[in-house]
């Protein structure tokens, strides 16, 4: 079970999560996997930089349909401060709600490079040339479910929003990764400065309270 003070500090960090500067390539990923909430088969979208590793955009949904997939989208694009338009790589499975995204996205000036890699092997030259991208979402997604685990499918929708939240502060700010020699993948001087992960949730926690009062205040 989500315990209310998790819940009240997803609450916290979503804003400053959402609405930090990632400064995004244009190499973007996305996948979607599947969680169980009071035994309902649910999923989780995600939309990442797949060079700079950062979960840009993220979802939970009760269906596979194009909706929530455009939301996760959205969230993701909203981080460049310019749109880079057909410059994008946008790499996903090849699901066709992705395909019907792109169509909603390029009615509203926000078309892209969408690419699909299908299958598990190499058989044409898009898969040989872009599989490595559709790898490092689907590295994130395992890392993803690897956390689920522990939690036994969700008690409730509220609770897999919260484990969700909690999970992408987690990854973008907190976990060392491998390919940033083990240090977080957003470098922020106030957590770096923090030696043990217990005072990092405490300090991302201040950060993230300074962040809303600071938009309360503009």
């Amino acid at each position: 079970m989500i315990s209310k003070y998790a819940k009240t500090a997803a609450t916290i960090f979503k804003p400053f999560v959402d609405d930090f500067d990632y400064k995004p390539t244009n190499y973007l990923a996305a996948d979607e996997t599947y969680v169980k909430i009071k035994g309902v088969t649910h999923y989780v979208w995600f939309v990442m930089d797949a060079l700079k590793k950062s979960i840009l955009g993220y979802q939970v949904s009760n269906t596979r349909s194009i909706d929530p997939c455009i939301l996760a989208m959205r969230m993701a694009f909203q981080k460049f401060k310019e749109f880079p338009g057909l410059n994008l790589k946008f790499v996903s499975n090849g699901y066709s709600v992705y395909n019907l995204a792109k169509q909603q996205f390029a009615l509203n000036d926000k078309d892209f490079n969408l690419i699909q890699v299908i299958g598990l092997t190499n058989d044409d030259p898009i898969s040989k040339e872009y599989r490595w991208l559709k790898q490092i979402i689907e590295r994130l997604n395992r890392t993803f479910k690897f956390s689920y685990q522990f939690t036994n499918g969700y008690g409730s929708g509220k609770g897999s929003d919260t484990h969700v939240g909690l999970f992408v502060a987690y990854y973008n700010f907190l976990r060392p990764h491998f390919d940033t020699y083990w240090e977080s993948l957003n470098s922020i001087s106030e957590l770096e400065a923090v030696p043990n992960m217990t005072g990092k949730w405490q300090k991302l926690i201040e950060l993230s309270q300074r962040h809303i009062l600071t938009n309360q205040a503009s």
